[in-house]
């Protein structure tokens, strides 16, 4: 089912994003909404897929200590046996393509260096990368995105 969102829909999102678990009851105070709306509005965007879940996010005392991105290049077709690859490495949590110099970007969460190193060089070794380059995250300094 495909629907359209409007501005209603997209200040619900935004609330959500912020809190997924304020209840209706605020909610609806916030948009200024009869909370049997914004309840019905909710399950419409579940429904339709505009709303895919919802998830628990982590503070920093929860958090993996080491965080890194790889910048991986890879040969010319070989992308499937690749995410192959990088889907058995646990410490990988997610696998981007991207535009630019590199093919993948793939964000890596280590509870120590030598878990993250063996991490980066199971990437290097993987056949099908040419090349690969890691950045080690020191500090958040904005994390809007993060679930």
């Amino acid at each position: 089912m495909t629907i359209q969102l409007d501005d209603t829909d997209r200040a619900l999102i935004s609330l959500l994003s912020e809190n997924a678990r304020t209840p209706v009851s605020l909610l609806a105070r916030r948009l200024k909404l009869a909370r049997t709306t914004v309840q019905a509005r909710i399950e419409r965007l579940e429904s339709s897929g505009a709303i895919s879940g919802y998830t628990l996010r982590l503070g920093e005392i929860a958090r993996p200590r080491i965080r890194a991105t790889a910048l991986v290049s890879i040969e010319l077709r070989t992308g499937p046996t690749v995410l192959a690859r990088l889907k058995s490495l646990p410490a990988v949590e997610a696998v981007h393509t991207v535009s630019g110099r590199f093919d993948l970007l793939v964000q890596i969460a280590a509870d120590t260096t030598a878990e993250l190193d063996d991490t980066l060089d199971r990437i290097g070794e993987a056949k099908g990368v040419k090349s690969s380059e890691s950045l080690i995250h020191l500090s958040t300094k904005l994390d809007r995105v993060r679930p």
